[in-house]
């Protein structure tokens, strides 16, 4: 029992720590400290003291939450700039008088005090309206903190969205593929079937399990690469030629997940059909300490006249630019291009 009211206890406490209200209370009694400790106790008691600063905290309080809650929403975030200026220097008048006769009545015990109150009006307008200009911008830093976090948090829903769409993407046509060609050499008892079971299920562990985080180890994912090529190779047999060559090492390198295959994937869906003679892919990466390069290029069939600029505008490739956009801002560079017999990729991606 009293192990759950006290996780109970602590859940609370925790929630509320979170909340902008306790962040508000805490500054105000540290505020309300600081003033007790370095305004002069002028010749009253502690008790008169602590009231006196507690009234003064209190007053401060009344402009800065009218100021947060009315007076921007209702006229600086509308760009009324002299008018809100005008206002709130009107609330520090209004409340002047109110602050000083407050005061001066708890302060019947010295005259000497009375009078210092009186004198010191001007000084109380200038107090309040500096402390309602020293609320807006807070609110300003705070609104625009509260603005970055957001727009941190969109992209990253972003990305982990577009990312499950691009895994989704790419899955269902590669694995309907291999799929077949599984089933084909399986009906003639090929020694070559365990292979394509044991890399397919590589490449499923990869994506499944590995390619949620932001990065993934570079290595990683060459090696899904390999499988994919290597699978690609058993399907399509003699037909074409496919090479995969690396240079650098991979190792103690990051990047994010499936940055590649989206291209290597398009350059099998359309630059090997039966219409192609001496079709081919060619993959060739460069890795060094501070970027990675892809160089592709595949064979094109005379007959089939779409630019690859235009096949290139697909939701899959439109997606992978909308990530080298997001996660890597000006620190890739991607160029496609086509010729008479074949198209080209060529990305780089700086890792540092």
């Amino acid at each position: 029992m009293f192990k759950r009211w006290k996780s109970s206890l602590n859940s609370t406490v925790n929630e509320w720590l979170k909340s902008d209200r306790a962040y508000h209370i805490i500054f105000w009694v540290l505020f309300y400290a600081f003033l007790v400790i370095i305004d002069p106790k002028d010749n009253g008691t502690m008790s008169y003291h602590l009231l006196k600063e507690f009234i003064i905290v209190v007053f401060f309080a009344v402009i800065v939450y009218i100021n947060i809650n009315y007076l921007i929403p209702s006229y600086l975030t509308n760009r009324n700039y002299l008018v809100y200026l005008f206002i709130l220097a009107l609330l520090a008048l209004i409340l002047m008088p109110i602050k000083t006769t407050i005061l001066y009545l708890i302060s019947y015990h010295s005259v000497s005090i009375q009078t210092k109150i009186l004198h010191n009006m001007f000084f109380v307008f200038l107090s309040s309206f500096f402390v309602g200009l020293s609320s807006t911008i807070y609110q300003i830093m705070n609104d625009w903190i509260k603005h970055q976090r957001e727009r941190k948090e969109l992209q990253n829903q972003t990305l982990q969205s577009e990312l499950k769409y691009l895994k989704a993407q790419i899955n269902p046509h590669f694995l309907f593929n291999t799929l077949n060609s599984l089933y084909a050499l399986t009906l003639k008892k090929s020694d070559i079937a365990p292979e394509i079971v044991l890399r397919l299920s590589e490449m499923m562990r990869y994506m499944l399990y590995e390619c949620n985080e932001k990065e993934v180890a570079l290595e990683k994912e060459v090696n899904y690469i390999r499988n994919y090529l290597e699978l690609e190779k058993i399907r399509h047999g003699e037909d074409c030629k496919i090479s995969f060559a690396v240079a650098g090492d991979p190792k103690n390198k990051y990047i994010a997940p499936l940055m590649f295959i989206p291209f290597i994937e398009n350059s099998f869906k359309h630059g090997l059909n039966k219409q192609i003679g001496n079709a081919f892919v060619d993959i060739q990466m460069d890795i060094s300490q501070q970027d990675v390069r892809m160089d592709i290029s595949n064979s094109k069939s005379h007959t089939v006249p779409t630019a690859y600029k235009k096949r290139s505008g697909g939701i899959g490739l439109v997606n992978i630019r909308r990530r080298l956009e997001l996660l890597y801002p000006e620190k890739y560079d991607l160029k496609i291009a086509e010729s008479p017999n074949d198209y080209s990729v060529n990305l780089s991606i700086e890792l540092v």
